[in-house]
């Protein structure tokens, strides 16, 4: 039986209210425009839902069995419409993010800041991931978008856009100073400890085809987990790493480490927001990466 949701709707008020012309009056009609719905209501049904009298309409046994489960329903309709109000005014809302620590420390603190003083209400979930790992966590759906940084394998169903560019650098500490006056080449840090990031990361890669391409082995003597590891462990002298210049800027300008010029140049990386092409973003998710500019902007 196809019942208009008009006539439930009208028959809540009615019922809440306690009349026809109440409910008219709460719903911005007229009381014929109800009682044509109300009749209408209980022909579909084929029994009576209300008693009609002088003082208003109350309801019979078989309405007041209708009204629970029509009152249960319209409130959560009411509550849901109010919810999705709420969702697309950005009140409140849910974003996963995929993020590397390259892409958090060079680009989207700052970003986050921003967006959770904007839209205190919105919660936002953070993935701490390697580049290839954000790519497969926005391809399962386990994450809205990724903020990443290259290089890293994609999928055609996604869709990535280039953010900004990056140079990696290479620190060393007070054990090293001896080449601060020096311009080194690449096949001479063979020979020293350096530190570098674990084997399954992007920028484990990136070095790997850099030294392999001049005949090198780009063997570090520690690995790191992530990239805000390298600065302290080069720091406290364990060896020297390479680095986004960004990350080591600071500790640069307060000499707790140095610069190491090389003969050879470190080609520029750069920092991409991935999404799905065929997954639509909510508005919170939607809203964040709206935030985030583009290199092309």
């Amino acid at each position: 039986m196809a019942v208009s949701y008009d006539y439930y709707r009208i028959f809540y008020h009615a019922a809440k209210y306690g009349g026809f012309t109440q409910a008219a009056r709460v719903l911005s009609s007229n009381q014929p425009n109800v009682t044509r719905a109300m009749n209408a209501l209980e022909a579909q049904l084929g029994c009576r839902l209300f008693v009609r009298s002088r003082r208003g309409a109350s309801l019979t046994p078989e309405g007041k069995q209708l009204y629970e489960h029509i009152a249960a329903a319209y409130e959560e309709i009411r509550i849901g419409e109010t919810e999705l109000k709420r969702s697309t005014a950005l009140e409140t809302g849910h974003v996963s993010l995929a993020v590397s620590e390259i892409a958090l420390h060079g680009l989207m603190l700052g970003i986050l800041q921003e967006f959770s003083s904007r839209y205190p209400g919105i919660r936002i979930q953070l993935f701490n991931h390697s580049s290839n790992e954000g790519v497969r966590a926005v391809s399962r759906g386990i994450a809205d978008l990724a903020v990443i940084s290259s290089p890293f394998m994609m999928s055609p169903s996604l869709k990535e856009t280039v953010l900004l560019s990056f140079q990696d650098i290479l620190i060393a500490g007070p054990r090293f100073e001896k080449l601060k006056d020096q311009t080194i080449p690449l096949d001479q840090l063979c020979h020293l400890p350096l530190i570098g990031l674990a084997p399954n990361t992007g920028t484990r890669a990136f070095f790997n085809d850099l030294f392999r391409a001049r005949g090198l082995d780009y063997q570090p003597s520690v690995e790191a987990a992530t990239a805000d590891q390298v600065l302290p462990l080069v720091a406290h002298d364990i060896g020297l790493g390479f680095l986004p210049e960004k990350m080591a800027e600071e500790a640069i300008r307060n000499r707790t480490v140095f610069p190491v010029a090389l003969q050879e140049s470190i080609p520029k990386r750069h920092i991409s927001l991935v999404r799905d092409r065929l997954r639509t973003l909510s508005a919170a998710s939607d809203a964040l990466a709206r935030m985030i500019p583009s290199e092309a902007e």
